[in-house]
C-alpha cells in the first residue's frame, strides 16, 4: 500500500509498506519526485530487486564476519581471508555501514593498498595480492546484494594494478650452494630439501616423520602446515588436489634429511625452530631475508628453490607429465605457463631433422643435374 500526502510545511509524504509491513516514507518538495521514488520501489518489489532501506545500516565488519564465518573453504584460505579482512579490509572500511561504500571507496581502498607500503615493510602490496583483497571484498559484497541488503555490488568495475608476469629465471647451482652455507644450521636440510623435491613452503613446514619412507627414498605429500592452535600444529590439504603425490628422494636429499635428523632430533614434525615449535612463516621469513641479502640474493623468493629444482629436471630432460607430477600441478598447461621457455629450443632439432631426411637426396639430385648440363 502506498500513498502521497501535502504536509503543511509544504513537502510531500510519500509513504509504502514492505512486505514484511513496515513503512518506509520520504519526504520531497514537489509532488512528481515523490510519484517517481514509490515508482521505482513499486518496480523494484515487482522484479525481485526490493531492498529494504535499513538493511544496509549494518558494518562492513559485522556483515563480514557473518560471511567469513559461513563460507566453506579449505583450511589454508580460512586464514587467508581472516588476514587479509583483519589487516586490509577492517582499518578502512570496516566501521562504514556497508550501504554507504560507493564504487569510488573501493577504487580509493585497491589505490592505497597499491601504493601505501604496508605496516612493517617498505613496499605496498603486490598487485597479485591486491587482487586477491578485492576478490575477498566483492565475494561479500556479492553476498550482501544476493542478501538484499544492497542493490548492487560496489566491487563491479573496479580497475586493478596490472599483474605482471614474472619471467622464471632459476638461480645457479652455485647460489644454491651459498645459500645453503650460509643459513643456519637448523635451516640447511630444509633448503636441500627444498631445491631437492620442489616442495611449497607449507608442505615443507609440515613435513612430519610417517611421510618419509627412507627405505624407497620417498616422500608422501597429502597436506601442509595450515597454523597453530595453541602450541599444537594443525594442517590442511595441499593447494590442490593434484598436489597430493609421491616424490623420489635423491640420495642427497636423503643423505641431508638423516644428518639433519642427527643433529635435530624430530618426534612428529621435522623441521622445527629454535624452541622445537613449529616454524611460523612470519619469523622464517624475516631470517630468510636477512640470509639471502648477505649472499647477494636479496630479492629471492622461498619459492624460486621450488623453480630450481623444475629447472634441473627440465635440463635433464624430463617430460611436460613428469614436471607437473614431481611439481603437483593441476595440469600440464600450468607447467607449460611456468616453464616452457626453459625447455630446450626446438629449432635445433628441426634443422637436424630436414638435414637427415633431404641432405643425401638433394646431394644426389644436383650431382645428377650437373652431370645432364655437361
Amino acid at each position: 500500500m502506498a500513498s502521497i500526502k501535502k504536509r503543511e510545511n509544504g513537502q510531500w509524504r510519500a509513504r509504502y509498506r514492505d512486505e514484511g509491513g513496515r513503512e518506509h516514507s520520504r519526504h520531497f518538495t514537489r509532488k512528481v519526485d515523490a510519484q517517481r521514488w514509490l515508482d521505482e520501489t513499486t518496480a523494484s518489489v515487482v522484479t525481485g530487486q526490493y531492498v529494504d532501506p535499513k538493511a544496509g545500516r549494518v558494518t562492513v565488519r559485522e556483515y563480514a564476519e557473518q560471511w567469513r564465518t559461513s563460507q566453506v573453504h579449505r583450511e589454508g584460505t580460512v586464514v587467508q581471508v581472516e588476514g587479509i579482512l583483519r589487516r586490509h579490509v577492517y582499518p578502512v572500511l570496516g566501521d562504514r555501514p556497508i550501504s554507504s561504500v560507493l564504487p569510488s571507496d573501493v577504487q580509493s581502498f585497491v589505490k592505497r593498498l597499491s601504493t601505501v607500503p604496508r605496516a612493517g615493510s617498505r613496499r605496498p602490496l603486490s598487485p597479485a595480492t591486491v587482487g586477491v583483497a578485492h576478490r575477498v571484498l566483492s565475494a561479500i559484497f556479492k553476498s550482501a546484494v544476493a542478501d538484499r541488503r544492497l542493490a548492487s555490488s560496489p566491487c563491479v568495475g573496479t580497475r586493478l594494478p596490472k599483474v605482471e608476469k614474472r619471467k622464471v629465471e632459476p638461480i645457479t647451482t652455485e647460489q644454491v650452494r651459498a645459500l645453503v652455507e650460509a643459513m643456519p644450521e637448523r635451516y640447511r636440510g630444509l633448503v636441500l630439501l627444498t631445491v631437492g623435491t620442489g616442495m611449497r613452503q607449507g608442505e615443507v613446514f609440515g613435513l612430519t616423520l610417517d611421510r618419509v619412507d627412507f627405505l624407497r627414498r620417498s616422500l608422501t605429500v597429502d597436506r601442509q602446515l595450515v597454523g597453530i592452535s595453541g602450541r599444537v600444529p594443525y594442517f590442511g590439504p595441499p593447494k590442490t588436489a593434484a598436489s597430493v603425490r609421491v616424490i623420489p628422494l635423491p640420495t642427497v636429499v636423503v643423505d641431508g634429511l638423516a644428518a639433519h635428523l642427527a643433529a635435530f632430533p624430530a618426534v612428529d614434525l621435522i623441521f622445527t625452530n629454535e624452541a622445537g615449535d613449529m616454524i611460523r612463516r612470519s619469523n622464517f621469513g624475516t631470517m630468510w631475508r636477512r640470509v639471502t641479502k648477505s649472499v647477494e640474493l636479496d630479492g629471492l623468493h622461498f619459492h624460486d628453490l621450488r623453480h630450481y629444482y623444475a629447472s634441473l629436471l627440465i635440463r635433464h630432460g624430463e617430460s611436460v607429465k613428469t614436471v607437473q607430477a614431481r611439481l603437483g600441478h593441476a595440469n600440464a598447461a600450468e607447467t607449460l605457463d611456468t616453464y616452457s621457455h626453459l625447455w630446450p629450443d626446438s629449432d635445433d632439432r628441426t634443422r637436424e631433422a630436414v638435414d637427415l631426411v633431404l641432405t643425401g637426396f638433394l646431394a644426389d639430385s644436383l650431382r645428377t643435374s650437373d652431370v645432364a648440363e655437361r
